[in-house]
């Protein structure tokens, strides 16, 4: 796996696109990582702030031969599997998968991901996708509900080991555990969901609050949540905010 490693760059992500748009021989799974992302980015716009040099923050280009756009969510489920195994291996407890991709240890996020894809008509020709793992990082000032690997498991991580550790995991997903089908991977994405069947409070886009279950995920990837009278509804990415 070639591993690309910089001091500082605005965004993983933006420095592996433009890569593979300079040159078309970026090999599939080739990895870029910063020391420092100086405009880091989370889902919807959000910022991913990270102490230098006490973080995990790299992006992967996976590259596809035949992938459906339409089946796209698809690849959250496997990434977010993948880093669920890989943390699992790390001893990291109490592990869920907040919807669509934050990976929680109890209350607390321990890690992000941003998949960007690259399209050719109505199929993936490649997909970025950008992971940052708090891992050494002691403090997130005015940030709620985060922590770190070394704050849950007190004692410090060698950036480079853990890199290396989870490109393993992530090739074997993509290699071998894809091959086990859609369905029974979702299942394992859906029993890792955050708040699954427990009473939750969530926001719609108008900022009203309203309780409801989670259920699942749709095949396109939108939240499914039982409310009132056993009505399930679809929820977009933008259109719901779970609160915890």
């Amino acid at each position: 796996m070639n591993i690309v490693k910089l001091n500082a760059t605005a965004s993983t992500n933006a420095y592996l696109k433009d890569y593979l748009l300079a040159t078309e021989e970026v090999k599939d799974y080739t990895v870029v990582v910063a020391k420092e992302q100086v405009a880091g980015r989370g889902q919807m716009g959000t910022t991913w702030v990270s102490e230098s040099g006490k973080n995990l923050t790299f992006s992967v280009l996976k590259r596809f031969d035949d992938f459906l756009v339409s089946n796209q969510f698809f690849l959250n489920i496997c990434v977010s599997l993948a880093i669920y195994d890989f943390l699992k291996q790390q001893q990291v407890p109490n592990l869920s998968i907040k919807w669509p991709n934050d990976i929680l240890s109890g209350h607390s996020k321990i890690c992000g991901i941003l998949i960007e894809n690259i399209l050719s008509g109505k199929k993936i020709q490649a997909s970025v996708i950008g992971i940052g793992l708090n891992v050494n990082q002691l403090e997130f000032k005015n940030l709620p509900n985060v922590s770190s690997l070394k704050l849950l498991l007190g004692r410090t991580f060698d950036l480079d080991y853990l890199l290396k550790s989870f490109t393993v995991v992530f090739k074997k997903y993509f290699n071998e555990e894809i091959n086990k089908g859609k369905e029974q991977l979702q299942f394992s994405y859906e029993s890792l969901l955050f708040r699954k069947n427990k009473p939750s409070t969530f926001k719609n886009m108008d900022g009203e609050l309203f309780m409801g279950f989670i259920k699942g995920v749709s095949p396109e990837g939108k939240l499914l949540i039982t409310l009132e009278d056993n009505i399930v509804t679809e929820y977009g990415l933008k259109e719901v905010q779970l609160l915890y």
